[in-house]
């Protein structure tokens, strides 16, 4: 990504001092090393916030609910998980967000790049407000198909501890049904691991084997909603809320520059350049909109893909049977909906934006930072 940020012109530009330009190849691996660094720090921060979510969005379709909102959520963790649980998972997101942010920003930069050179404009040139959400919404909608599988994975463990006790299918019914197998209470913290709890390759396995390949991409329906219509919306405000920023320190210091602009940076001219409470709160601000953009495909999307483990069939299924009973995205949408309305497509929204301010802040002062530290 091009660190200038806030680079459309409106009304005119004003730029001291020329760009100085990387090649293609030197600004993608930039983008990789800077937005793995940024995912991996904020991903580390958020990821307690993360499970809740997931959890809350999972039991949606519950007849009982088993957390009574965000914080009953986390304490019942800690309580009966500890720490442990809070973190359950966390090397799957950790290398998700690192490839999500990193080909986010990769993507981002090479979709820009592509609309200058049809449109005939150099590369120097910055890009209006609309082709940086075109762009944005590119570079989200290819992220997507990456960041299905790793989230899948993610959730699946998310929800291991909220899985029913293991069934066994019982023949003397027809159609075989199943019955639950004993489970004796647990009565101390010590006895928080029933069974033995499968890990992400355990789970990929399990996956492919039963749905084959394309099973890896369960719920992607509502990734591809998310991701495109989120990250246009995260990066287009990030830029234009960092632009208003930047042209109004740039007023106050320079009043002879008309008001009717927005300021390209340079990294040649480190007084053009973003502070990093600029970086903080433009990327803060993004943050919560992009999560509210779009919030219930994403609630949809972590009901599709928990199903397997938290609303098992209550009758025997073969296993080459279960692919074609896969939920879709808009039948689960419609049962969401008839079970608690648009107060259910918004389950745990209020946590999730409050942790996507401080996360999405993180994102961009450190990607912003090691931008103009090692030049763009």
């Amino acid at each position: 990504m091009d660190p200038r940020h806030g680079s459309f012109p409106e009304g005119g530009t004003f730029n001291s001092h020329p760009p100085t330009e990387d090649s293609a190849t030197v600004r993608a691996v930039k983008d990789i090393a800077f937005g793995s660094i940024a995912g991996m720090v904020a991903e580390v921060f958020e990821y307690p916030f993360d499970l809740a979510k997931v959890r809350l969005q999972s039991q949606v379709l519950h007849n009982t609910a088993s957390f009574g909102g965000p914080m009953d959520c986390l304490t019942q963790t800690w309580r009966d998980e500890g720490v442990r649980g809070l973190y359950r998972g966390l090397p799957v997101p950790i290398f998700g967000a690192m490839a999500e942010t990193a080909s986010l920003f990769v993507a981002y930069s090479q979709i820009q790049s592509l609309i200058k050179w049809s449109t005939n404009t150099s590369q120097s040139s910055p890009l209006t407000l609309s082709q940086l959400g075109l762009a944005a919404g590119g570079a989200g909608f290819l992220t997507s198909f990456i960041l299905t599988p790793i989230e899948l994975v993610k959730c699946k463990m998310q929800v291991q501890m909220l899985s029913p006790p293991l069934r066994l299918p019982n023949f003397a019914t027809s159609p075989p049904s199943f019955m639950h197998t004993p489970q004796k209470a647990s009565t101390s913290r010590s006895v928080v691991h029933p069974r033995n709890l499968p890990g992400p390759f355990s789970i990929i396995s399990k996956i492919v084997r039963t749905h084959g390949i394309s099973g890896m991409w369960a719920g992607h329906t509502g990734t591809i909603i998310r991701e495109t219509g989120g990250t246009a919306v995260w990066f287009a405000s990030k830029e234009f809320i960092a632009s208003v920023l930047l042209a109004r320190r740039m007023q106050s210091s320079m009043p002879s520059v008309p008001r009717n602009y927005f300021v390209e940076s340079s990294a040649s001219d480190p007084s053009m350049a973003l502070a990093p409470w600029e970086s903080a709160l433009s990327g803060a601000l993004a943050g919560g909109l992009c999560v509210l953009a779009l919030y219930p495909a994403d609630t949809i999307k972590s009901a599709i893909q928990t199903v397997e483990e938290l609303r098992p069939p209550d009758t025997f299924t073969y296993s080459g049977e279960l692919k074609s009973k896969a939920p879709s995205f808009w039948s689960t949408a419609v049962a969401m909906y008839r079970a608690q309305g648009w107060r259910g497509l918004y389950a745990g929204c209020g946590m999730t934006v409050a942790r996507a301010i401080p996360c999405s802040a993180i994102v961009f002062v450190v990607y912003d930072g090691l931008s103009q530290h090692f030049g763009s």
